[in-house]
């Protein structure tokens, strides 16, 4: 019995595998910082200094991954602390989204990234300049994009940088986001990375831009209720069904102003699901609208998406879009790291979109975190204190 005593199991909980996108109820073994078993009964191999934790009527997944985010924190003007917006929620690594440009990497990496607890990577901005202050388009000076700083930035980085980001919105680029886009591709394409391009009040129609867009890019803010959006009506423009088709992503970063209820309602009722269910979180909104990941997800499952459809775009997709798949990141299994996430539901609340619109429902908690095995301290729901 002790060659085969475990540290940890989760019991009883509803077990997602992601990858062959099946659930079980079924337990979970943890033993140091690996996934021992995934078997039901394995509650009585506990050795005695371990524990066994009750998951019944609980989810069991990956830790969660966050494609989305802004955490260049005492730096840029959006930077959310990483560990205390996203690791305590719920999210074990996460994807900082353009709040870092080539003039800051260095920075970052070593103020942000090696002192977080959590895993991350980032897209790095195509602007030297970043988001310093979301106040001051980061493209209207053309001349800020650098394509060979940020690929001498990428290329000695690796490890961290993994795609890049522009921002198309009217007051970001002026009059020159063609030209830029198509110069920001040509980088991607050097450097073998995606490029992940933020709409919404985008100069010209969606299609336009679309239309120039690659396998593997990401169009992010999918839902977004901003002019040049993915709907016409109560329907997805073909143009965005052509785009998903050859294998370019959406991704529904809700974002201080950018989710819209409506939007998502209709594009969901449609058919039409992000590739990728990310938050946007940052200083703007991590205590309102936007909260974290989770609050995020409880949205979206709201409009009609299920636990089936929601937990692949929030822990696999993700990792394998970030290349943090190869590190064991989104998976659940048998000799992988122990990085887990238990969601529960919490009592329904008055949860707001980024248009002043609000839906009654449940949230989702994490009523556990494992990350290498070491159990997370986990922070209550932001939205508490507005509920008083």
């Amino acid at each position: 019995m002790t060659e085969t005593a475990f540290d940890l199991v989760l019991s009883g909980g509803t077990v997602f595998d992601p990858v062959a996108g099946t659930h079980s109820v079924t337990d979970v073994a943890v033993t140091g910082d690996r996934v021992a078993r995934i078997a039901p009964s394995l509650a009585a191999q506990v050795a005695q200094a371990g524990q066994v934790v009750d998951c019944t009527g609980k989810w069991v997944m990956p830790g969660l991954v966050e494609g989305h985010t802004h955490v260049f924190e005492n730096v840029s003007k959006v930077g959310a602390p990483p560990d205390e917006a996203h690791l305590r929620r719920g999210v074990v690594a996460a994807a900082d989204a353009g709040t870092v440009g080539a003039s800051t990497f260095a920075a970052f990496d070593r103020y942000v990234v090696q002192a977080a607890e959590m895993r991350l990577v980032n897209f790095l901005n195509v602007s030297v300049l970043g988001l310093i202050d979301f106040r001051f388009g980061e493209l209207l000076n053309p001349a800020t994009l650098v394509p060979e700083d940020a690929l001498a930035v990428a290329a000695e980085n690796p490890g961290v940088v993994r795609g890049f980001k522009i921002r198309l919105s009217e007051d970001v680029v002026g009059p020159a986001w063609r030209s830029l886009l198509k110069t920001s591709l040509a980088l991607a394409a050097d450097a073998g990375l995606p490029l992940m391009v933020h709409i919404g009040e985008t100069e010209e129609p969606l299609p336009e831009v679309l239309g120039l867009l690659r396998p593997g890019d990401v169009v992010a803010h999918c839902y977004t209720g901003k002019p040049h959006g993915i709907l016409d009506g109560d329907k997805v423009i073909a143009e965005v069904r052509e785009a998903r088709a050859r294998g370019v992503l959406f991704d529904s970063a809700h974002g201080r102003s950018n989710l819209s209820f409506e939007v998502a309602r209709r594009a969901i009722a449609d058919g039409f699901l992000p590739d990728l269910l990310t938050s946007d979180t940052s200083a703007r909104n991590w205590r309102g609208p936007v909260f974290d990941l989770v609050t995020s997800a409880a949205k979206l499952r709201a409009l009609g998406m299920t636990m089936d459809e929601i937990v692949p775009r929030m822990t696999i997709a993700p990792a394998r879009l970030l290349g943090l798949d190869t590190e064991g990141y989104g998976t659940l299994v048998e000799g992988g790291p122990a990085h887990v996430t238990v969601l529960e539901d919490a009592p329904e609340t008055t949860l707001p979109d980024a248009s002043g619109n609000s839906i009654t429902a449940s949230r989702l908690e994490p009523a556990l975190v494992l990350h290498h095995g070491r159990r997370v301290e986990t922070t209550p729901w932001r939205g508490l204190d507005q509920d008083r």
